[in-house]
């Protein structure tokens, strides 16, 4: 039986930016993606695990550092007729209504005009827009401002749909009520594309799109499972099995959560990034999971919270980076620190959290040691920033920055002068 061949794959794929120092930093290492006919594939990962990256080396508007791309049999080596792309943000021309926003999706054709809106006009109905073709972006929600862009990427009919976090930038129920559209569309056959990549952070999203999971973890990106689900559609979030499936990906994103280096020893400490979370946002997950045991599941925690992976899971992982929590199989649970932190009085908690950001942070730890060492007590900003940047991204870096501020100052482990850009140990 012969395998057929995928419309879009990726394989070996390495993606390697270069950092300010000029030294290279992996996004991406030995990726291997197969986008089959017919399918909708997800690509779910937390902040980090390069989707974004990957999705744009597999639209062809950024090249790999190493691996191949072949679209349709044949290498991929730059933006190609049947791609197409919906990005997060709308990016729609503010001075152009919503016909001449999708028609220009058709410039590259060099089709007539008439031709040109008549396709646009179809694209619009398609998607929902009918008697809005005057309208202009302003004028527009946000999500019928999506469904522009939805609407001016499949004006060209494209064989493969590549969408980069479509519904993110929407709320609930209008994100809800457009995927639902969609999927319609796409099950009824009446969308033009032969296959889908979809880019996530919402586990509960990918399970109810997607026909498989590739799941990636971070720094730097690399495939760590791939799922099949197995669920006719319409697919019921109340469903069992749908949970189950939700639970495997949780179990999966949780297996590998590394307090400092512990898990990766040739990495440097500071190789660490940190969410820059206000200590109330910890303070209320200790004092809820303390509330219901000291343990929980992270899928029936994300949903009694209303929260999505990229906000829960920061918060989980501070935690355990912190020592006040452990991450295992899709759960988290208090440590005999945690219940202390959780249920401790002000002065207590701060005292606590103290002894576990010295002990369990290399770069707070640093930033003490190097201030004691000094005869003022004091040292700028860029002292620290200049090296963490030799370990993490700038983006990364900056939060980095930032939550060992935060942290510190709550502790009073050291102080900040924001205006002068500098640490201290203040009069302690």
């Amino acid at each position: 039986m012969t395998v057929p061949t995928p419309i879009l794959e990726l394989s070996a794929i390495d993606k390697t930016f270069a950092k300010p120092t000029g030294e290279p930093l992996r996004v991406l290492a030995n990726v291997d993606l197969a986008l089959q006919e017919q399918e909708i594939l997800g690509l779910l990962g937390r902040s980090g695990s390069g989707k974004s990256t990957l999705l744009r080396i597999g639209a062809g508007l950024l090249p790999p550092s190493s691996g191949s791309v072949r679209y349709c049999g044949k290498p991929l080596v730059g933006p190609s007729a049947g791609i197409a792309v919906v990005f997060q943000t709308f990016a729609l021309f503010p001075w152009l209504t919503v016909l001449e926003n999708v028609a220009l999706g058709l410039d590259a054709l060099g089709l007539p005009l008439h031709d040109a809106r008549e396709r646009a006009t179809a694209a619009i109905d398609l998607i929902g827009l009918d008697g809005f073709e005057s309208a202009y972006p302003r004028e527009l929600s946000g999500g019928m401002r999506q469904r522009v862009g939805f609407a001016r990427a499949l004006v060209t009919d494209p064989i493969v749909l590549l969408m980069d976090e479509p519904f993110s930038a929407l709320d609930v129920l209008t994100a809800e009520t457009l995927r639902a559209e969609f999927l319609d569309l796409w099950v009824e056959h009446r969308l033009p594309t032969k296959a889908m990549l979809l880019v996530t952070h919402n586990i509960e999203e990918a399970v109810l799109m997607c026909d498989r999971i590739v799941v990636l973890a971070s720094h730097p990106g690399r495939v760590v499972a791939e799922i099949t689900v197995p669920l006719p559609r319409p697919r019921n979030r109340t469903d069992p099995a749908f949970h189950r499936v939700v639970d495997e990906i949780y179990s999966i994103l949780t297996a590998h959560v590394p307090r400092g280096t512990e898990a990766h020893p040739l990495r440097s400490p500071l190789a660490q990034p940190l969410p820059p979370l206000s200590i109330n946002r910890m303070v209320g997950l200790a004092r809820g999971l303390a509330a219901h045991g000291g343990r929980a599941e992270l899928p029936d925690l994300a949903h009694r919270l209303a929260l999505e992976i990229d906000d829960l899971f920061p918060i989980a992982d501070a935690m355990h980076i912190l020592g006040f929590a452990e991450l295992e199989d899709g759960s988290i649970k208090l440590t005999a620190a945690g219940r202390m932190f959780a249920e401790s009085n002000t002065d207590e908690r701060k005292r606590l959290f103290a002894q576990h950001l010295v002990q369990f942070v290399p770069l707070a730890a640093l930033v003490r040691r190097v201030l004691e060492e000094r005869p003022n007590h004091r040292a700028p900003l860029v002292r620290f920033e200049s090296e963490l940047e030799v370990h993490l991204t700038r983006p990364d870096a900056a939060r980095t920055m930032e939550a060992i501020i935060g942290w510190g100052r709550y502790a009073e482990v050291f102080e900040y002068d924001d205006e002068a850009r500098e640490f201290s140990l203040g009069q302690k």
